[in-house]
């Protein structure tokens, strides 16, 4: 028995779902952006479609928008090295939203109780008759004491 060689998930559903081609091409773009056109035009554009061969960047701005329709051509043939479904560059001014533009999760670490928010706590939650609620309550104004607003 011949065994056949192994495909790549993205393959595989291009080949089931032809209409899926371009956006998972597109996806596959936007990942590796900067790489194909470098940091500085990348903190500056973004990838947003690709349709019949034809790749949308959004632009930041005009001045950009500008300098990178002169060089449309030079950015085509980059990308097109990378994925040759792109054919051509369609720039368009708009807002450019990226990694490092949104802010990023910070993890704190939980505040020790002193025994006057113990108290406060148990203070509160006595009142209520039903354990599991009152658990449940305990359990929120605990962390509502470990993690106080910034």
């Amino acid at each position: 028995m011949a065994m056949k060689v192994p495909r790549a998930v993205g393959d595989l559903i291009s080949d089931a779902v032809p209409q899926l081609s371009d956006r998972l091409a597109a996806l596959q773009i936007k990942s590796s952006w900067a790489s194909i056109v470098g940091p500085d035009v990348a903190r500056r554009t973004q990838p947003v479609a690709l349709n019949g061969g034809c790749l949308t960047i959004t632009v930041d701005n005009s001045p950009w928008l500008h300098e990178l329709t002169l060089r449309g051509q030079e950015l085509t043939i980059r990308v097109a090295a990378g994925f040759p479904i792109v054919r051509s560059l369609r720039f368009v001014s708009g807002a450019v939203t990226t990694a490092t533009s949104t802010p990023r999760v910070q993890h704190r670490r939980p505040a020790l109780l002193n025994s006057d928010d113990v108290h406060d706590i148990e203070a509160a939650t006595s009142a209520i008759t039903d354990s599991t609620l009152a658990a449940a309550a305990r359990r929120l104004l605990t962390t509502a004491r470990q993690f106080p607003p910034p």
